[in-house]
């Protein structure tokens, strides 16, 4: 078999990381986990920079205050489009700070607001607390609350990883049940969309690509979903009816084929799909940009197809209204 390419900032990083010595993350708990992703953060991804607005948010969750974050380039803004990211980290790691930076360069680019939620954590919160949460924020900012400091006239969900894997639960919610104002666009970025069933990629870079079999094994323990309900593997819900899609993957990701297969699903449901593989990079890119520089154009280029929908959505919104 032909060995698959890797980007020299890649192979670079990947050789660093192999060198480390100690216990893997998956091998010393939850809490300490959260606490080396969080220390490491400013080693391998970009400074946030300065941005006009970055604000606190307390979202009425079903369980409690949902802490949540806003960064806006801008310090006010006329009705608009709104975006709610939802982080990565296997639902058992991550907050709003350690994917600040890339939600500030998503504001920077996308010239909108975006809204950094923080749902609750496995194991402490299985699943469907991550879900639950996700939703009800994005409910919640669609009703353009007080708070916010600004009218909402559309969602656009986000999310990496597990937070992908949010984006989508949360479009299919909204999809089925109406939130104040619609989601007209969603950009999961290697999202794990389907536990059903095996993909090639899973075996192929299992160990020696940051995202492993054993820590994937870990964050499955951990979040203790239902491999078969659509709220865990969004692929076998019916995807007709959902918002247009930036989808990205990775070409070295162990869950690669299943980005795969739900772009695939989208265009076969009749969903305005465009799909970016970020060839020779892996799992987790969009917060090592420092680490791996290559992968900034990674961001920009997925970035730029999805503005271009967004625009053309709320055109058509427009002209709906009008109609």
């Amino acid at each position: 078999m032909t060995e698959p390419y890797v980007r020299p900032d890649v192979a670079a990083l990947l050789a660093n990381m192999a060198a480390l010595q100690g216990p893997k993350m998956h091998e010393i708990g939850a809490p300490a986990a959260r606490q080396l992703y969080a220390a490491t953060k400013d080693l391998v991804d970009l400074p946030m920079g300065t941005l006009a607005t970055v604000q606190d948010l307390a979202v009425p969750g079903p369980a409690g205050t949902i802490p949540a974050k806003l960064f806006d380039v801008r310090p006010h803004r006329q009705p608009g489009p709104l975006v709610v990211f939802y982080h990565g980290g296997g639902f058992v790691i991550g907050n709003v700070e350690t994917h600040a930076s890339f939600c500030a360069e998503v504001s920077r680019q996308l010239d909108l607001p975006v809204v950094s939620v923080e749902y609750r954590l496995a194991p402490e919160h299985p699943w469907p607390a991550a879900p639950d949460d996700a939703e009800a924020a994005a409910r919640w900012l669609a009703g353009s609350p007080a708070e916010l400091g600004r009218a909402v006239t559309s969602l656009v969900v986000m999310g990496d990883s597990a937070g992908g894997n949010l984006a989508i639960v949360t479009a299919l919610a909204l999809r089925d049940a109406p939130a104040a104002v619609p989601i007209v666009a969603q950009m999961p970025l290697y999202p794990a969309t389907d536990w059903t069933r095996d993909y090639p990629s899973y075996d192929l870079f299992r160990d020696g690509f940051l995202l492993t079999h054993d820590s994937m094994q870990w964050f499955s323990t951990s979040y203790a979903s239902d491999p078969q309900h659509p709220r865990t593997s969004p692929l076998v819900a019916d995807l007709a009816g959902l918002p247009p899609a930036v989808v990205v993957t990775a070409s070295l990701d162990p869950i690669r084929d299943q980005g795969r297969a739900y772009a695939a699903g989208l265009i076969r449901a009749g969903v305005a799909t465009v799909y970016r593989e970020a060839l020779g990079n892996i799992h987790g890119f969009i917060t090592l940009r420092r680490a791996i520089p290559s992968a900034a154009a990674d961001v920009s280029v997925a970035l730029a197809a999805l503005k271009d929908m967004i625009v053309e959505a709320e055109g058509q919104r427009v002209m709906e209204q009008a109609a």
